[in-house]
């Protein structure tokens, strides 16, 4: 928004929309954000600076009523916006074309996005399809050597029911609903993780 609102241009604005009527600050940076269509919205630290300045130069004038400040523009302020109308209307025309470039970049950004959940829902759907296809198809483990046998057969045959659940569960979860982009990210990276740390303790 730099180049929009450079060289006071903001200040301009300002005075544009207090002509339409009192408002508060939140007010005048909810307008803005509407008239970007949610794209761009000016900080507190923008707007209200600009406005004390715009006041101090006698060009709007305030009120303040349940802690809150409304801005008003004066004569003076009317007077600067009709001697710059010509300005004020090059800058609308600024405007207009800053959120036609604006809407188009958000909605290459919103498809290389819905493309991109697209392929890793369908990558997550395929490896749980393999997950389960191993799960169902392989071979019966062979029999352990026997020196496997007490106490430790026991922990591994846990080991195995464990795994064999922890598979049947995630498959359950998975054929329950849909799940957001984020969700499935996470899952993703808590699967990561497991295997890491079992391939770490296991080595």
């Amino acid at each position: 928004m730099t180049a929009v609102f450079s060289h006071g241009r903001l200040r301009l604005y300002l005075l544009k929309l207090l002509d339409d009527g009192p408002k508060h600050g939140y007010e005048l940076i909810r307008l803005l954000e509407d008239r970007f269509l949610g794209l761009y919205a000016p900080s507190a630290g923008t707007i209200y600076p600009r406005l004390q300045r715009l006041e101090v130069e006698g060009l709007v004038s305030h009120t303040a009523a349940g802690g809150r400040k409304t801005y008003d523009i004066t004569d003076a302020g009317r007077a600067e916006l009709r001697q710059r109308a010509a300005e004020l209307t090059a800058l609308e025309t600024d405007i207009a074309a800053s959120v036609a470039d604006l809407s188009s970049l958000a909605g290459e950004i919103r498809s290389e996005v819905r493309g991109s959940a697209r392929d890793l829902k369908r990558e997550l759907s395929e490896a749980t399809r393999q997950t389960r296809r191993a799960r169902w198809e392989a071979p019966a483990p062979p029999p352990r050597p026997a020196s496997t046998a007490g106490p430790q057969a026991e922990l591994l045959d846990e080991l195995d029911q464990r795994l064999a659940a922890f598979t049947g569960e995630v498959g359950r979860l998975m054929r329950a609903r849909q799940f957001s982009d984020t969700q499935l990210r996470t899952a993703i990276r808590l699967l990561d993780g497991a295997l890491d740390g079992l391939r770490r303790l296991l080595r």
